[in-house]
């Protein structure tokens, strides 16, 4: 059973270095794509995902499973398959292997099986789509990675808690950047979207408001959410941080006192 993905925050997609074959002006392959980038599934279900291949050469299409992770910044990496909110191992993809003609696409099917006693809530992988020219072909051998975020919700109770911990000023050459540092305590994955998060800053009766810009926040993890600084107040001014209700998620305040 597929669900509504939402924003696509999660989509990842590697270009790998390329492999040189020879010098050629043939022009390499490199223009697969994926839609949707990322696929949400409740429970044991499957879901299509489209790949589409718009370049002027066939390219094999390997197919595999990974590990998904976010860096402090938001930054997607793929990490090895276990893990405690992995679900590398419940999923299955049909074909593992197919060709690509020049400016076709195909189905791919993605199925999940949630194992009993799964703890509840989302459980994410990354199924990767890896190019390789048809063997004889000329030209510059250049291998691709794209990678679809799979997140498997578990049946159960859905714990949905945020904490604002965290707020200091970060100065990059003339900037400043304000750093919220943020945790997601729950069970399933937390999108913030584009003025989900603002901050007011007030100094003296005068205020500057700012908007971060969208973030994910997979569950029990932290990440750092920065915000550019570009207003007029500076010395020690009152911040207050708050994320924005949303159902079954009560609005999370916290104020800082800090030097601008």
């Amino acid at each position: 059973m597929r669900r509504a993905a939402g924003l696509a925050l999660l989509a990842l997609a590697l270009v790998l270095v390329p492999a040189h074959a020879g010098a050629s002006t043939t022009r390499p392959s490199l223009g697969l794509s994926a839609m949707p980038a990322r696929v949400a599934l409740l429970g044991s279900g499957e879901a299509a995902v489209r790949v589409a291949n718009p370049e002027r050469a066939a390219v094999v299409v390997d197919v595999g499973r990974a590990g998904f992770a976010l860096d402090l910044r938001g930054r997607p990496r793929v990490v090895p398959r276990r893990g405690p909110r992995a679900a590398t191992s419940w999923l299955s993809v049909r074909p593992a292997r197919f060709v690509l003609p020049a400016g076709a696409s195909r189905s791919l099917t993605v199925s999940s099986r949630v194992p009993r006693r799964a703890e509840p809530g989302d459980h994410d992988a990354l199924v990767l789509l890896t190019t390789r020219p048809l063997r004889g072909a000329a030209g510059v051998a250049v291998r691709m990675r794209v990678g679809v975020v799979v997140v498997v919700r578990a049946p159960g109770a859905v714990v949905r808690r945020l904490a604002v911990q965290t707020l200091r000023v970060r100065r990059a050459r003339r900037a400043r950047v304000l750093e919220i540092g943020i945790a997601n305590r729950g069970n399933v994955t937390e999108t913030l979207g584009r003025g989900s998060l603002r901050i007011v800053v007030r100094r003296r009766g005068r205020q500057t408001s700012l908007r971060a810009e969208p973030r994910v926040l997979r569950p029990r993890t932290r990440g750092i959410v920065q915000v550019r600084y570009a207003g007029r107040l500076k010395g020690w001014v009152t911040a207050r941080v708050r994320i924005g209700p949303e159902p079954s998620r009560p609005a999370v305040t916290r104020t800082f006192r800090l030097e601008l």
